[in-house]
């Protein structure tokens, strides 16, 4: 590797970023609107590759950087090969590659200065404080990110994120995020990571434990998903410092909808809500616990150009919710389509502390 690993690693970092942009944009309408506007940053990275190659084992820095960067070469690859066929489908498998990427980059964060600062909020990339308490090493057990049989292709685990600044001296606030139909935990795990970082908040990403309609959550028919969901939960407020007057469920899209399904029972260990791009019925109200309803806190976010769930299903939500007692804070992205929008976990954080 070249004597300044900041500029060696520069091109992975602009093609993981330029890989979420793709996903934070993606519309099958205007797709290819979006390749063109990337242009072609892989090409610095195919140049820079060789380098990770001969620094150690796979576990290594140089190994680290070699899996990252065929991760993200992989997204870029597929990402073409889509455009060029004009198949949604293909697309949304390439950009699989993406959180793969982060997954295999983080653990140097806590040794490489521009890899601790990528991890965190840009508003805080310039603060010396900040990025100090973020470059630490995990404790073994303690903080960082943990893979409870939640290998790729399984169902019903879960990953874990505790930041690795946290100390038992406080009641910490929990963000469950559950991921969208055919989606897995440990990817979804990445839309939210840099956000528990920056600002103080333990992650879980579960799994679906899998039914009838296939790699989704328990929409109808049996439930396994609540009870686990419960359990994780359970298991994760006996080994940590969990503020209960803060546990956050929150989803994009079928792991949206499925906020309601579950969460509106009196039984349910949350206390906010934060149904992201999903789809609502009024049945949902109907079956609802009303003494749950009273009061408890909803964030809405939907994007108006949304073409899986039209937008105005969410402002159904929004008036429903609230007719019913709900506190519902609504957020109407103008320019999102049916993705995940990273720039709302932050609001969703500050509303959750609030």
């Amino acid at each position: 590797m070249t004597s300044d690993p900041a500029q060696t690693i520069l091109p992975l970092l602009t093609c993981i970023e330029t890989l979420g942009l793709v996903a934070r944009h993606l519309d099958p309408s205007a797709f290819g609107e979006v390749m063109e506007a990337i242009g072609t940053p892989e090409t610095a990275l195919q140049a820079m590759r060789p380098q990770f190659d001969g620094n150690g084992g796979p576990d290594s820095v140089g190994g680290l950087l070699a899996r990252a960067s065929d991760e993200a070469l992989a997204g870029f690859a597929e990402l073409r090969e889509a455009a060029g066929q004009g198949d949604v489908r293909l697309v949304f498998k390439a950009l699989r590659h993406l959180p793969r990427a982060q997954e295999a980059l983080y653990p140097l964060a806590s040794m490489i200065p521009v890899v601790n600062a990528f991890f965190l909020d840009p508003s805080l990339r310039s603060d010396a404080d900040a990025l100090r308490r973020a470059m630490q090493p995990p404790r073994e057990n303690e903080t960082g990110v943990f893979h409870v049989e939640n290998e790729p292709r399984t169902r019903g685990g879960f990953s874990l994120y505790v930041p690795e600044s946290y100390t038992p001296d406080r009641a910490w606030p929990l963000v469950v995020a559950l991921h969208g139909g055919s989606g897995h935990g440990r990817g979804f795990l990445w839309s939210w990571l840099r956000d528990a970082r920056s600002f103080g908040a333990i992650l879980i990403a579960p799994t679906s434990s899998g039914n009838s309609l296939g790699s989704t959550w328990a929409l109808m028919g049996d439930d396994n998903d609540t009870p686990n969901l419960a359990r994780i939960v359970e298991g994760v407020r006996g080994r940590w410092n969990i503020d209960p007057a803060k546990l956050l469920l929150t989803g994009m899209s079928d792991g949206g909808t499925f906020c309601y399904v579950s969460a509106l029972d009196r039984g349910s260990p949350f206390t906010h809500l934060a149904p992201v791009s999903a789809t609502f019925h009024p049945m949902l109200i109907s079956t609802a616990d009303s003494e749950r309803l009273q009061g408890l806190p909803i964030f809405l976010t939907h994007g108006a150009l949304d073409w899986m769930f039209p937008v105005e299903v969410a402002r159904q939500a929004q008036r429903a919710l609230s007719a019913a007692g709900a506190d519902v804070t609504y957020r109407e992205i103008d320019d999102l389509s049916h993705t995940y929008p990273r720039e709302i976990n932050a609001p969703i954080l500050q509303w959750l502390k609030g």
